[in-house]
């Protein structure tokens, strides 16, 4: 994986980017042209890019005993949101409101990344990550995708790992 300069960043960076390149990690940036029409923003990614949807994460914000939490689980699959829930020491879990999500992350739905969010929000990425040298996650806008290894994401955002994705 190639690292990104900071004059790079200057040029169309997003908080995701940037807040990779300031921490010195170690990151590719995967463009795609975005289809508004395509049903899946996470398949669209994986098409796109010619990658496994194992390997390819959403970014989703959740509201778990009225504290907004991000699980990122890989786009073949769903969030288990009393799996979530559990991993955060909550009862019950659901699905935060898109505007409240974007507001608080400062990305819009479909582009929301894990990294470089306007509120650092406790995050839980899908222990399934762990299998794979590298994974892509959303880099903060529709079209944009970053790849980086499990731990880098989760150095960066603090996360616990958890079985919270299913199928």
């Amino acid at each position: 994986m190639a690292k990104k300069t900071k004059k790079q960043h200057q040029q169309g960076g997003t908080p995701a980017t940037v807040a990779l390149t300031a921490a010195g990690a170690e990151y590719t940036v995967h463009a795609y042209e975005h289809d508004p029409s395509h049903p899946s923003y996470g398949e669209e990614a994986a098409e796109a890019m010619g990658v496994s949807p194992e390997r390819v994460f959403k970014t989703l914000v959740a509201d778990v005993d009225g504290a907004l939490t991000v699980a990122v689980v890989p786009v073949s699959g769903q969030l288990d949101l009393k799996a979530l829930a559990t991993a955060v020491g909550g009862k019950r879990a659901a699905m935060a409101d898109p505007a409240l999500a974007e507001r608080t992350t400062g990305y819009v739905r479909g582009g929301i990344s894990p990294l470089g969010q306007r509120k650092r929000l406790p995050t839980v990425l899908d222990d399934s990550a762990s299998a794979h040298p590298t994974i892509c996650v959303s880099a903060g806008r529709r079209g944009l995708e970053v790849e980086l290894a499990p731990g880098t994401l989760t150095a960066l955002t603090g996360a616990v790992l958890a079985p919270i994705g299913r199928g």
